[in-house]
């Protein structure tokens, strides 16, 4: 079929239905005649010599030929059509002066409305000079590019015969019918393709006889013109063929101004939309489809003389949409000078305010860097302060448990004090009760001592042994007796003298009674208490009871929770197993071991608890597994030492002696002027950036060893060069080595506090802000339910994770691979953790501590410590040196300072890489806390992914249900009228993507006018710069109505 490629691709997505149509109609154009028939017939047409009956006879079937020879210019291939077009046939010059012929009546009675016909043929007028242009120009060449002169289509083409009556009464005939129209349309095929469109392009007279056939009183073959016209301005290098031709019609047709037939056409027939349409779309392109300015300015004016502007007042109100939109488009694309003009001046007022602005926001920044370091100084301060009051509470803490535990004893001896007071009163109420009873008898002995003597029946006083306890003697209780004991007399009180023993209750365990062996023990309330004393201590120590029996096993099955005990650590719950519905897969997070989970924060979460919040039916469907500078040049300098110093003794090396003059000339100071400010520390002379430049020309020990040696000898210093001269005075100075140190130390000391304290106090404020984060540890504590949940069942739950596993939520994706785990808990957070989901704003200054090496920062501060420790050993060397004194006294607080800072920000530090079950030494903040802002800015990204995922889905449900509506009201029978309308809409989808800002440029290829052609009707022309031209104006318009509106209010 011949079809371009891009035409092909189209076909083949036809069904099989619809492809056999096309072949069916395609056989229907099968090739009738050969090119050489429609040409043969054409110029029987032009034949001069044909009598004026025959030609009737003859032109009944022109119309008819010329319908046959476009349908074959358009649907037969390519060969057919550059056959006809080809150096033999020529049927494009015979096509374009068939055409000539058929409208020159039109052309000659618009000549001739005032003139008769013999004055017509003047050799004076226009198309009477293009008759003969034909003559010379009949044979022509086969064009190849578009390249014809400007100057050169200047000449109209005309029948090849000198006018006669006979041929204008042939064209006035040929003009009554669609003849002109056709050979339009022929011209339109032909120039579909790119052989056919450069020739048309190239040819002197076609162009300009199509612009002609505007004559043609038929509206319809106008607007087919225009339309032509217009895609052909849009196609590279066609614009100034186009603005060619209308020259020439200016000069066939006698215009005063270019375009003037157009516009009066333009005018009357406005019973006619599409021939309006088609007039103002041709006006919109050729005036605004140039890229130069200027021009386009020039041919906007050229349409304002001729009263378009006026016009299009006029057609304001008209009822055609697409003739007001055309309209629309113009006025878009209308340059405006005078606004033009304001905009320029707006522009450079706009870009000083923009400049102005960017000062000022560089001033902002800088503003907001010192407020942000001041923030942070002061951050650091009330962090530094909370642990201090933490400390200081730990240790109030201990001594209130050391004070609770002594009040707690002192509680339990004031209570046995107590019991003990208590037993003692009722031994002594149980002794007078026995006295009276008569069943004891006290008896006072000689040294003071009480006895109790116990009472038998007889009256006399048993054989038995005595106790003495304290004080008191008296029988041991539970010795034999052959009768039952006598009431016990009542009990004396206590003498003031009574041992502290008795007093404060007994010391050891009581002594049971001794078994009697005939007879059963007394009974237990018939057992006097025991009393403390020596006797106590004569007799044997009971035994011990026997321990308790075991507790039995707990019974299997019971809900005793299980608990694994390490040395030194708390109880750690053994975590069971998770069975899933389906397979997960498996999170490959680095798990923490239960043993170095004491102390972290994982010993603080449950992530079980977050399982039965959680919808794991969701989790599961989701992630379930598928299968189920440049160098220096020194030559010229080099020349000039060695030219100078060629009379000098060197005793340096040479090219250090070089660099050392370099450095020299630049302090331009002289030896003496640097020993002396050396001396005295003096870093106004000497500035610490040549102090530092100074230190790598130390003298070496070889260096000194020369210099001495040439000084024994008492040459003369004068024959040794500058360098030398100052490396003599340089090396002589005390402790050179040690005062260049301290020079350098006090001049850079400042810049160095500066630059280390933001360090530590973003160390400081980092640690503390995710140490103390609760949103975070709900974060993470989400994280552990979730990768239990899908590791259990072939790896086991876990008590906590290492932060490296937060960068492996982006690799563990859902099934449909759509999201990634890190998307799934975002959602979870939004819906029901929302409180949490602003985690990251409790994370502060976490970027800048990645930023810092907490080591060399360490390292640095330790130097500062050394150089202050050297320069106060100067110090009391030379403690005249008012400098150095100075320098101590008001640097040596800011030195302490910065190292407490050092040491706090260590500690924090060290604190909170514990606190997340990481090892301080092994994991630098340049490896904390980069993981944190990862996690950070991926959590981020994906709760905006989510977003937009939302926004997607929700934006093509709505669609989906107006298209539903749509169908249930149109023809709900229909089952393929949806696909079809989902077709259509994303074709426009398609196209609308396709528009772009610039303005598109055709090239000349197969097909190619066409799609102009049909671009134009879909949507009409409009530039990169047109909307924001045409807001701009209906911007101002409302403004001016406004103020109009309050002018007449007022």
């Amino acid at each position: 079929m011949n079809l371009p490629p891009d035409k092909a691709r189209l076909l083949r997505q036809y069904d099989n239905e619809k492809k056999w149509e096309l072949i069916c109609d395609q056989e229907r154009f099968q090739v009738k005649n050969p090119p050489h028939t429609y040409i043969q017939k054409l110029k029987g047409y032009l034949d001069p010599a044909v009598t004026r009956k025959k030609f009737r006879r003859r032109v009944q079937e022109s119309t008819q030929v010329l319908r046959e020879l476009e349908i074959s210019l358009r649907t037969n291939h390519i060969g057919w059509v550059r056959e006809f077009l080809n150096e033999e046939n020529k049927g494009l010059d015979v096509l374009v002066e068939y055409l000539s012929f058929a409208q020159y009546a039109v052309t000659f009675d618009f000549e001739s409305v005032e003139s008769t016909v013999e004055s017509s043929v003047d050799k004076s007028k226009p198309w009477s000079r293009s008759i003969e242009d034909l003559h010379r120009g009949s044979n022509l060449p086969s064009p190849v590019g578009n390249s014809v002169s400007r100057s050169g289509r200047h000449s109209a083409l005309r029948y090849n015969t000198l006018p006669s009556r006979r041929t204008l009464k042939n064209s006035r005939l040929v003009s009554k019918k669609d003849d002109v129209h056709v050979c339009i349309m022929c011209l339109r095929a032909i120039m579909n393709y790119q052989y056919g469109f450069n020739m048309v392009m190239s040819h002197p007279h076609a162009v300009n006889e199509i612009a002609l056939s505007l004559n043609n009183k038929n509206p319809r073959t106008k607007a087919l013109v225009l339309e032509l016209l217009a895609a052909v301005c849009l196609v590279r290098g066609g614009h100034e063929i186009i603005l060619s031709a209308f020259d020439n019609f200016k000069e066939v047709c006698g215009e005063k101004q270019r375009f003037e037939k157009l516009m009066e056409h333009f005018r009357n027939e406005d019973n006619n939309i599409d021939f309006m349409v088609a007039s103002m779309q041709f006006i919109n392109i050729v005036v605004h489809s140039v890229e130069d300015m200027n021009f386009r300015v020039h041919l906007q004016y050229e349409f304002t003389k001729l009263g378009l502007d006026e016009y299009l007042d006029k057609l304001k109100h008209t009822e055609s949409d697409k003739l007001q939109v055309q309209i629309q488009a113009y006025l878009d694309n209308v340059f405006d000078v005078g606004a033009l003009l304001e905009d320029a001046e707006t522009k450079n007022a706009a870009l000083e305010r923009v400049e102005e602005l960017e000062e000022n926001i560089s001033h902002l920044s800088e503003k907001l860097q010192d407020t942000e370091n001041e923030a942070m100084s002061k951050i650091v301060e009330l962090e530094k302060q909370l642990m201090q009051r933490n400390k200081e509470l730990d240790v109030v803490r201990e001594i209130y448990k050391d004070a609770n535990t002594q009040v707690h004893t002192l509680r339990k001896m004031v209570k046995e004090k107590e019991e003990a007071i208590q037993r003692q009163s009722t031994l002594e109420k149980k002794i007078h009760e026995l006295e009276k009873q008569g069943t004891i008898k006290i008896q006072k002995k000689g040294d003071g001592d009480i006895a109790i003597l116990p009472v038998v029946a007889s009256g006399t006083l048993p054989t038995g042994s005595e106790v003495a306890v304290g004080n008191f003697v008296g029988p041991v209780m539970g010795a034999p007796s052959s009768g039952p004991l006598p009431p016990p007399p009542p009990p004396l009180p206590l003498s003031s003298d009574a041992p502290e023993a008795v007093q404060n209750g007994p010391a050891t365990p009581p002594v049971p009674p001794r078994p009697a062996p005939t007879s059963s023990p007394a009974p237990p309330h018939l057992l006097p208490a025991p009393l403390p004393g020596p006797a106590a201590e004569t007799l044997p120590a009971p035994p011990l009871p026997p321990p308790p029996p075991p507790s039995a096993p707990p019974l299997p099955g019971t809900s005793s929770p299980t608990v694994v005990f390490n040395s030194g650590l708390a109880a750690v719950k053994i975590k069971k197993p998770i069975k899933t519905k389906f397979r997960m897969p498996v999170f490959n997070w680095v798990a923490l071991k239960p043993n170095q989970i004491n102390g972290t924060v994982f010993n603080e979460i449950d992530d079980e608890r977050i399982l039965e919040d959680l919808n794991v039916d969701e989790f599961e469907e989701i992630f379930k597994t598928k299968a189920q500078g440049p160098a220096i040049d020194l030559s010229s300098s080099k020349q000039k030492i060695t030219q100078k110093g060629s009379n000098k003794v060197t005793l340096l090396e040479a090219n250090r002696a070089k660099n050392l003059a370099i450095t020299l000339r630049k302090a331009g100071k002289t030896a003496e002027e640097i020993c002396k400010a050396i001396h005295v520390f003096d870093l106004k002379t000497l500035p610490v950036d040549f102090v530092e430049c100074l230190m790598r020309f130390l003298p070496t020990e070889n260096e000194v060893k020369v210099l001495r040696l040439y000084e024994r000898e008492r040459k003369p210093l004068e024959n040794l060069s500058d360098e030398d001269r100052f490396m003599m005075q340089f090396s002589k100075i005390e402790r050179l080595m040690q005062k260049m140190t301290i020079m350098a130390f006090i001049g850079n000391f400042t810049e160095s506090i500066q630059m280390l304290t933001p360090q530590l106090h973003s160390i400081i404020a980092a640690s503390v802000s995710i140490k103390s984060s609760q949103k975070l540890k709900k974060i993470l504590e989400i994280i552990l339910a979730l990768g239990n949940y899908m590791n259990s069942s072939k790896r086991g739950a876990v008590y906590g994770f290492k932060l490296q596993s937060l960068d492996l939520l982006l690799d563990t994706k859902s099934t449909d691979r759509k999201q990634t785990l890190l998307h799934y808990i975002s959602n979870v957070v939004k819906e029901k953790y929302q409180q949490v989901s602003l985690f990251y704003n409790e994370l502060h200054y976490v970027e800048k501590a990645a930023a810092v090496s907490l080591e060399n920062v360490l390292l640095d501060v330790k130097e500062l410590q050394r150089g202050m420790d050297l320069t106060k050993r100067e110090y009391t060397m030379h403690d005249h040196n008012t400098l150095l004194k100075e320098f101590i006294f008001n640097n040596e607080g800011k030195l302490k300072k910065l190292q407490d800072d050092a040491k706090i920000a260590q500690d924090a530090f060290d604190d909170v890489v514990k606190y997340f079950g990481e090892n301080p030494k092994t994991t630098p903040p340049s490896v904390f806390f980069p993981v944190f802002v990862r996690f950070v800015k991926a959590y981020k990204q994906a709760e905006e992914e989510n977003e937009l995922r939302k926004k997607q889905e929700q934006a093509l449900m709505e669609k989906l249900l107006e298209q539903e509506a749509l169908l249930e009201q149109q023809d709900p029978k229909s089952p393929s009228h949806k696909s079809k309308r989902q077709q259509q809409e994303l074709i426009a989808e398609l196209r609308r993507r396709q528009v772009k800002d610039n303005r598109h440029v055709y090239e000349g290829k197969d097909g190619a006018i066409e799609d102009i052609i049909t671009d134009l009707r879909n949507q009409p022309y409009r530039r990169a710069d047109a909307v924001r031209r045409s807001v701009r104006r209906r911007f101002d318009d409302q403004n001016l109505r406004s103020v109009n509106g309050a002018e007449m209010t007022m």
